[in-house]
């Protein structure tokens, strides 16, 4: 195929792409039918029946992909509803390839959909990495926040490490910061680098409890507050437990000083790129 033909391929499946009001891409059956080169419903819907196969086959949920819908037609002066379906991306890529491979269309749209289907995984990674990289920025804040708070009320550096760490302890089901760096084998930086983003949220969470119990309850001396930070650590514990969520055993998570470096390198490559 040629540039003009891939060209006008592109631009023809990006005009038939339809948004759910959450941003979900969709796009419908009838329009996609003319656009990869089949005249016939009836020889398209085999196409897609084998699409729903291989879709099941795959173990995914099938009605996440494919959802029937009617559409309204004008047959003579009047409209009748006629069978289409709303395809995700995953779903328009099964079609493709269970398409006829001698059609340029089907050609086009088996490398157009994997394609997106791609960036698709590609951004929905980096969301998760770049909201994992907020959640541990929070924690930064409410950790420095609770240094601030331990300090003015006479304790010292040692004592709001011993805190911190009895907490740990009661988080992670009595294994302290250093045991669970052991466990993750954390050689160097701290322990909530390497948290999933879950972990990392319920560290938060209990901090920022001690953090307003302190200030408002005016907690003096490193036992009333190692208490207090125990205690809600305790409860998040409880509160994850009841979920069936117990944070020791989690998998460590890709460190998030290396998710800040990669991100701060794709930002030059994406602004030297609009440069050029």
């Amino acid at each position: 195929m040629d540039k003009e033909i891939i060209a006008s391929l592109k631009s023809s499946f990006d005009d038939i792409m339809h948004e759910t009001e959450d941003g979900v891409e969709y796009w419908h059956a009838r329009e996609l039918q003319t656009h990869l080169g089949y005249t016939e419903w009836r020889n398209f819907e085999k196409v897609i029946n084998k699409a729903r196969t291989a879709c099941k086959n795959a173990g995914s949920i099938e009605n996440d992909h494919f959802v029937d819908v009617n559409k309204m037609v004008k047959a003579g002066v009047s409209e009748v509803p006629v069978k289409d379906l709303m395809l995700t991306r995953y779903a328009c890529y099964l079609i493709a390839q269970n398409g006829d491979p001698r059609k340029n269309e089907i050609a086009f749209a088996q490398s157009y959909f994997a394609v997106k289907t791609r960036e698709a995984e590609v951004i929905e990674q980096r969301l998760a990495e770049l909201d994992r990289l907020n959640i541990r920025n929070e924690l930064k804040a409410s950790e420095k926040r609770l240094s601030q708070n331990i300090y003015e009320r006479g304790v010292g550096e040692k004592g709001f490490g011993r805190i911190r760490s009895k907490g740990d302890a009661a988080l992670f089901g009595g294994k302290s910061t250093k045991q669970m760096k052991a466990k993750y084998n954390i050689k160097n930086g701290p322990l909530s680098d390497h948290l999933p983003a879950v972990t990392l949220a319920a560290k938060n969470l209990a901090t920022e409890m001690t953090n307003l119990n302190v200030e408002n309850k005016d907690l003096q001396g490193e036992y009333p507050i190692t208490e207090e930070h125990v205690q809600n650590n305790s409860s998040v514990r409880k509160m994850l437990g009841e979920r069936g969520i117990k944070p020791e055993e989690l998998p460590p998570a890709e460190d998030t000083k290396k998710i800040e470096r990669r991100v701060k390198s794709d930002e030059r490559k994406l602004a030297s790129q609009k440069n050029k």
